[in-house]
C-alpha cells in the first residue's frame, strides 16, 4: 500500500506536471454527436444523460492520461441525474484509475462522526456488504469540509491511514463570497488561518516519505497573498488549487501555493480543459484533441514558475 501523498507527488514528478483536470460535464456542452448517440439508444432519459457523460469523460481521459496525473470529478454534475448519474461517476472513477490516473473525488463531504464514517468508507474505504468488507466508489482522495471539527474529520483520516487514501480539506476556497466566512478575524488571525492550523494538526501523523501528508488542503488561486500565509501554516500539506483559468486565476497566482522547489501543490482546471474545443472554435469531434492541447498549454504555463 503506497501512501497517497507519495503516490501523488511521484506521479506529478514522473509527468513533470502539477495539474489536475476537473471532470465537470454539462450536457449542453458535450458534443452533439455523443448526445445524439445516447438519445438514439436510450431516448431522452436520465440513462441517456449518464451514457453521454461516460463517453465524454472517457474521451477526455484517453486524451490526457499520459500527461496529467489526476482527474477531479465534481459529483454534483453526476448526482443531478439520479442513480444513473452516480453510475456515471463510479464508472469515471474506475476508468481513470485503469488509465493510471489518480482520482480526487470532489464531493465536499462531512457530517457528525457516524455519518462521516459512512462517507469515508463509501468514497474511500470499505463498506460492510453483508459482513464482507468491500470497496464501493473507491476514489483515491476526497474533498471534505472542516466545519464540524475533529470528530467529523477523524473517520476520514482513519481511512487514509488504513487504505492509503487522501483528503483535501476546504481552507480557502476560490469563490467571491468566501470572504464572508473564511477571511473573518478570529483573534490575531483570520478564520482560514485557524482552519489551516487544524488541518496541519490532523495531518501530522500521516506524513509520507515525500514529506507531505495525506491530509491536504484546498487553497484557491484567487487569493495569492493569503495562500502565502497558509503555506507557512501548512508546510506538509499538498494544496489542491482551484481558480486557475475560467475562475480568473493565472499561473503566477498559484505560485504561493507551492514550495520554492516547485512541489506541494496541484492546480485544477475544469472548463478550460474539457470544453477547450469551444474556445478554440474547433469542431466538436475534436473535443478530446483540444482538451489535450489545452492540458499541455497549462503544463507549459505552470512550468515557467520554477
Amino acid at each position: 500500500m503506497i501512501h497517497f501523498a507519495d503516490k501523488l507527488t511521484n506521479r506529478i514528478s514522473d509527468l513533470g506536471n502539477p495539474t489536475v483536470v476537473g471532470l465537470d460535464p454539462r450536457l449542453k456542452q458535450i458534443p452533439e454527436f455523443i448526445i445524439d448517440d445516447a438519445i438514439n439508444e436510450f431516448g431522452e432519459t436520465f440513462e441517456a444523460a449518464a451514457h453521454a457523460i461516460i463517453e465524454f469523460n472517457k474521451g477526455i481521459i484517453d486524451a490526457i492520461s499520459d500527461i496529467v496525473p489526476a482527474v477531479k470529478p465534481q459529483i454534483a454534475f453526476y448526482e443531478c441525474y439520479g442513480h444513473h448519474g452516480l453510475r456515471a461517476y463510479e464508472e469515471t472513477v474506475e476508468y481513470a484509475q485503469e488509465k493510471g490516473m489518480l482520482v480526487i473525488g470532489d464531493a465536499k463531504r462531512n457530517d457528525i462522526g457516524s455519518t462521516a464514517k459512512a462517507y469515508a468508507e463509501g468514497h474511500l474505504g470499505l463498506v460492510d456488504l453483508f459482513g464482507e468488507p468491500t470497496p464501493s466508489i473507491n476514489a483515491d482522495a476526497l474533498t471534505v469540509t472542516p466545519y464540524l471539527g475533529t470528530d467529523g474529520i477523524a473517520p476520514f483520516t482513519k481511512v487514509c491511514k488504513e487504505h492509503g487514501k487522501g483528503i483535501f480539506v476546504l481552507v480557502r476556497t476560490s469563490n467571491p463570497s468566501s470572504d464572508e466566512i473564511q477571511s473573518q478575524p478570529l483573534g490575531d488571525h483570520l478564520m482560514d488561518e485557524h482552519v489551516a492550523g487544524l488541518v496541519e494538526g490532523w495531518g501530522r501523523d500521516l506524513i509520507g516519505d515525500s514529506g507531505y501528508s495525506s491530509v491536504g488542503a484546498v487553497v484557491g488561486a484567487t487569493y495569492p497573498e493569503e495562500a502565502r500565509v497558509l503555506r507557512n501554516v501548512m508546510p506538509n500539506q499538498i494544496f489542491l488549487v482551484p481558480g486557475y483559468g475560467a475562475q480568473g486565476g493565472g499561473a503566477e497566482d498559484t505560485k504561493p501555493c507551492f514550495h520554492k522547489n516547485g512541489t506541494g501543490a496541484i492546480v485544477n482546471s475544469s472548463r478550460g480543459i474539457i470544453f477547450a474545443y469551444e474556445k478554440a472554435g474547433q469542431p466538436s469531434e475534436a473535443y478530446a484533441e483540444a482538451a489535450r492541447d489545452a492540458a499541455n498549454a497549462m503544463k507549459e504555463d505552470l512550468s515557467r514558475l520554477f
